[in-house]
């Protein structure tokens, strides 16, 4: 095939004397040996061929010397058998400048600025540099400067942080008529000077009631404004009495220590901490520790609600009611509220503030932590509010134990008083559910609700929402019947399934034997006895009454009166006679 027409074809100088010019060779003509293409360059305005070895790997190039040489006009050819192609580069060389990287940097430093110099080979030409800047953080900083040195070219770099490395490294081009950047030079790591440390420590502290006074330990770490600008940083704390200004107490410790324990009686104290490197101190962050009351309670935040905050993938939130009297506030907790020492965090914010989203990779699905929420004044913090919550809740660890069982023949009544709803439950215990079935057959008790299990089988279940309510009773069961039942906790995260049942038989009902023995039996008795003593029973009972014409009475002489008989006194001799009055005496 053939040869393609050069492609990219320029050309440059990086001393005005030596001319470079590059092209890309096109695609495979198939043709080899004498053959293949061949290239050559001549220069128009000179009218002759230029006397240049053309060199071909990824890019063809060819090098030559102009002399005082300023325009021109290169055509390249390229030819085979099969025919040739051509391409042309018009230029001025003074427009045409590729520098040289510049080389053997050195630099002088401050705490905040770096001069950095540099060397280069282009001596004569006015060139334009830029410096690149990497700084800690990753980002990347480009720095302007004009090169108008013979022998060396230089730059300033300000605000920078103290003893922190920055990598610069330069790259310049033609002042006057840009064409293209040099390549970089070699990259330089360079440190600026120490400085005393800047910002001020964030300093917080736990206080412990003892016998005669209280311990303080104090906690400090750096602050997102706080640097350390040196090698080595130490903590110098000091304490002191506010009230009669005695002599200040201090210690020291080294970077390896975030925290210390002091010992101090019941008056008002002025903690202070201050960073040290080898230039000098930083500001201090001052703390007071107001006077004790002697009310236990005030340490302690007893006689505070602890109310209940929600946990989210995010955080925990928490919220407080604003107080306008404080400059800031801080809440606290520990990260690992089960060990000693807890890892005691902080956190402040300001006036304005009044809600957080708190977050910890120490934070863990159930597991409760508490946090207290101060306010700040003066120096000073006070106790305004406690909460606790879970990042998540998780179902309870342990089924409540059943410790007492009473049983009726229709009802059955469950204790469980020694369950413990306090921090060791992996969530806030809302609840109990209690579940009961007969061993075969559904269960349809007056008051319950129905709970399906994943057999199918069916159980009645009752709710008490109050946790502290451990005694429950099931009424309405049937007598001389087998159940099942089981107790549930349950949290905001739910419970555990149901395993574990507890077996009860209810007693035979005594009622309906005494009703049996009063309508059943007790009659057949009754009854046994009357067949067997029928005729006592009749004559103790229903006596013959005898008839009146039978009777020994009525065996007088006849006198009647109409129909009747008579019967008069004289024909009848009494065996007693009985005088009620003297009335009736006389009467007779």
């Amino acid at each position: 095939e053939p040869p393609d027409r050069p492609s990219d074809f320029s050309c440059q100088t990086q001393d005005l004397r030596t001319v470079t010019c590059t092209w890309s060779q096109g695609g495979d003509t198939y043709l080899y040996g004498r053959n293949s293409p061949k290239y050559t360059l001549s220069e128009e305005f000179s009218q002759r061929t230029v006397p240049c070895t053309v060199s071909c790997s990824e890019q063809c190039s060819c090098s030559w010397d102009i002399g005082q040489q300023r325009m021109c006009n290169i055509t390249v050819t390229v030819e085979n058998p099969l025919g040739k192609k051509t391409a042309m580069d018009v230029f001025d060389v003074t427009h045409r400048i590729y520098p040289t990287a510049p080389f053997q940097l050195w630099e002088e430093s401050s705490d905040t600025e770096i001069t950095l110099y540099w060397k280069h080979r282009n001596k004569g030409m006015e060139l334009f540099c830029q410096t690149e800047v990497l700084r800690p953080d990753g980002k990347v900083q480009l720095h302007n400067s004009s090169d108008m040195h013979l022998h060396y070219a230089s730059i300033t770099l300000g605000g920078l942080q103290p003893y922190t490395e920055y990598t610069a490294r330069v790259h310049c081009a033609a002042a006057k008529h840009f064409w293209r950047w040099s390549e970089w030079s070699e990259a330089r790591t360079i440190r600026t000077r120490e400085a005393p440390p800047s910002g001020r420590l964030d300093i917080w502290r736990e206080i412990t009631p003892v016998l005669g006074g209280r311990n303080v330990t104090l906690f400090w770490k750096q602050s997102p404004s706080f640097r350390a600008n040196g090698r080595t940083i130490s903590y110098e704390v000091t304490w002191e009495k506010v009230e009669d200004g005695s002599k200040p107490e201090s210690i020291s410790f080294s970077s390896v220590y975030n925290s210390t324990r002091i010992s101090i009686d019941n008056h008002s104290y002025r903690f202070s901490i201050m960073a040290k490197n080898s230039v000098n101190y930083s500001l201090p962050s001052v703390l007071i520790i107001p006077r004790a009351t002697g009310n236990s309670t005030e340490l302690s935040g007893s006689d505070l609600k602890e109310e209940q905050v929600t946990g989210s993938a995010d955080g925990i939130f928490v919220s407080w009611e604003p107080r306008h009297i404080y400059g800031s506030y801080i809440i606290d907790w520990c990260n690992f509220p089960m060990l000693q020492p807890c890892d005691l965090q902080w956190k402040k914010f300001g006036p304005n503030t009044s809600s957080a989203l708190i977050n910890s990779a120490a934070f863990v699905p159930g597991v409760r932590y508490n946090f207290h929420i101060y306010g700040s004044v003066a120096n000073s913090a006070y106790l305004l509010e406690k909460k606790t919550g879970y990042l998540r809740e998780l179902p309870p660890l342990l089924d409540p134990t059943v410790e007492k069982v009473e049983l009726t023949f229709n009802t059955v009544t469950l204790s469980w008083d020694s369950y413990r709803t306090n921090e060791s439950q992996p969530g806030f215990v809302k609840g109990y559910h209690v579940y009961v079935s007969p061993v075969r057959g559904d269960c349809s008790l007056k008051g319950s609700k129905k709970h399906v299990l994943p057999d199918d089988s069916v159980l009645c279940k009752y709710t008490i929402e109050n946790p502290e309510e451990k005694r429950y009773t099931v009424n309405h069961l049937l007598s001389n019947t087998k159940y099942r039942l089981v107790v549930k906790a349950y949290t905001g995260g739910g419970e555990t399934p149901i395993v574990n049942f507890i077996h009860i038989d209810t007693p035979f009902n005594s009622n309906m034997l005494y009703l049996l023995v009063l309508l059943v039996i007790v009659p057949s008795l009754v009854a046994a006895i009357c067949c067997w003593k029928m005729k006592w029973v009749q004559e103790c009972c229903c006596p013959v009454i005898p008839s009146p014409n039978k009777s020994k009475v009525l065996s007088f002489k006849e006198f009647k009166i109409g129909s009747e008989k008579v019967l008069k006194i004289s024909d009848c001799i009494p065996d007693m006679i009985a005088v009620d009055g003297k009335a009736e005496a006389q009467k007779l």
